[in-house]
């Protein structure tokens, strides 16, 4: 959405009166000549036809989000929620949708790469943008290491049998992966968005295939075995699934909202996608509501046909447990491994943008921001995989004391991202944003709502968990991790950004002119 000339005729203002433009000189609202442009063009790549549309943006949103926890681990809030699992998943869905929405209306407000880095930029300025924009990367990029992680050892677990789970095999099968990845993505938007809906089709059709074999085998077997949850017993003869209780039910609703994360990194790459002012609000809702009602009727059908082979299943993809049949078992294990494929595609698709976007905005090195013939952010790319491949390396690809990192990051977006959402509605923002219609309701009453929901996850989640070693004490590699992705990478990287090291910008880049 074009934004008007700095320095127009006065603009309305949410209760209608007039407020005076603004003007590049005045950095609360007006932002420089390069935030113009990039309302006109975020890319400063040639423009494409092979830009992701409407259709596109919400089967990327939807292969953002579903991975591999529906197929490998469903049964991990059946044994918390017992047959309140179902009623507990909606409760998460609409979480996760409250926050969708918010992100959705923050994507009103500019068009730039990014996401929550663009959207507390624009609110917040450039400091803060900084700090939300790398803390967000360096986030995502392990978030990929571990999603890479997890479709390599599934296949050598589906394809050789746990023996074949090594060191060695995942490391090659990891290079191998990002290798794959790397072609796709310097085959072009086009190539990208052609496999990112082929994938996302794939797994959406392996998890309806499992709903309508489920209902199948109720309406010729006529056994429903819902409450069975009810009366299972572990090996000591205790009850298998505990009473249920406000803890427990908290603890289980939170267990399931991280299923639908991955919304929060739609907007990513908005540059690639045609009018993202306009159908990324659109499409982000969209896509987690597919979510929410996939992920319900799922779960309702495994526990009414087979809720002990699910939980008390040792295959590889734990959902395939549910059925007897060996086709369906077979669909489902392929229905996993494209799952686990399409949200890694979409995980190199968005998470390079974010590095991209802050270097193009002179915050990182200047070089990160060159691109292919056909746009590709090859450089960030690299630095990217480089990331997502070395981190898991290092820990011996046992993620429990990094992805803290990952799970802090969220929080900080799902409470800043809102936070900017009402600054841009009260018109106090330090860059400014596209020309859009306020909304007292999606600028105001979502993101409160959004804050209140974030509060909430942040007391409830496990944080002595996260900093603790399984067989006790405090896990030091959680603290380190921490220390180096919140305080020393920021400060590295900040401190020569402000001196005016990455100032050397290439005559090349178009949103520079």
């Amino acid at each position: 959405m074009a934004a008007s000339s700095a320095g127009s005729t006065p603009s309305a203002s949410a209760d209608g009166s007039s407020t005076p433009a603004t003007t590049p000189d005045q950095p609360t609202r007006g932002g420089t000549p390069q935030d113009a442009a990039n309302r006109d063009d975020t890319s400063g790549r040639k423009t494409s036809r092979a830009k992701f549309g409407l259709a596109s943006i919400v089967l990327l949103t939807i292969n953002g989000i579903i991975g591999s926890g529906i197929f490998l681990s469903p049964g991990a809030v059946m044994k918390v929620a017992g047959t309140w699992t179902p009623l507990v998943y909606v409760i998460a869905g609409v979480f996760a949708a409250v926050l969708a929405v918010t992100f959705a209306a923050a994507a009103r407000w500019t068009s730039e790469n990014g996401a929550a880095f663009a959207y507390t930029r624009v609110a917040f300025g450039d400091d803060v943008g900084f700090y939300v924009g790398l803390t967000r990367f360096v986030g995502a990029a392990i978030a990929w290491g571990v999603m890479a992680t997890a479709v390599v050892t599934t296949v050598l677990t589906v394809f050789g049998g746990h023996e074949a789970v090594t060191t060695t095999n995942i490391t090659i099968g990891f290079v191998l992966l990002m290798v794959v990845l790397l072609a796709i993505n310097l085959a072009g938007t086009g190539i990208t968005k052609v496999v990112n809906n082929i994938s996302t089709i794939g797994k959406v059709a392996a998890l309806v295939l499992t709903i309508v074999a489920g209902l199948v085998v109720l309406a010729m077997t006529g056994d429903n075995h819902f409450s069975d949850l009810t009366h299972l017993e572990g090996p000591d003869g205790s009850p298998l699934v505990p009473s249920m209780d406000t803890t427990a039910f908290v603890g289980a609703m939170l267990a399931a909202f991280y299923a639908f994360t991955g919304f929060e990194g739609a907007g990513s790459a908005a540059s690639e996608m045609e009018d993202p002012a306009r159908n990324l609000p659109r499409a982000i809702p969209i896509g987690v509501a597919v979510v929410i009602v996939v992920y319900v009727a799922v779960v309702s059908v495994a526990m009414m046909i087979n809720p002990t082979g699910v939980l008390e299943s040792k295959d590889a993809v734990v959902l395939a447990s549910a059925f007897d049949n060996s086709i369906v078992r077979d669909l489902i294990v392929l229905g996993a491994l494209v799952s686990m494929f399409g949200i890694n595609v979409a995980a190199s698709f968005n998470t390079p943008r974010i590095f991209d976007a802050m270097s193009r905005r002179r915050m990182l090195p200047a070089a990160a921001s060159r691109t292919s013939q056909r746009g590709v952010p090859v450089v960030a790319f690299v630095v990217t995989a480089v990331l997502a491949i070395v981190v898991p390396m290092a820990f011996g690809y046992s993620m429990r004391g990094i992805m803290v990192i990952s799970s802090v990051t969220r929080f900080v977006q799902f409470v800043m991202v809102p936070l900017a959402l009402i600054l841009c509605f009260l018109g106090r923002t330090r860059h400014r944003p596209n020309d859009v219609k306020r909304s007292v309701v999606l600028d105001v009453v979502f993101p409160i709502l959004s804050i209140a929901a974030s509060v909430l996850l942040m007391v409830e989640f496990d944080w002595r968990g996260q900093f603790s070693n399984p067989g006790g004490g405090l896990n030091l590699w959680a603290v380190a991790a921490m220390i180096v992705g919140y305080v020393v990478l920021p400060a590295a990287l900040y401190l020569p950004w402000k001196l005016g090291v990455y100032d050397d910008t290439p005559k090349q880049l178009p949103e520079d002119r």
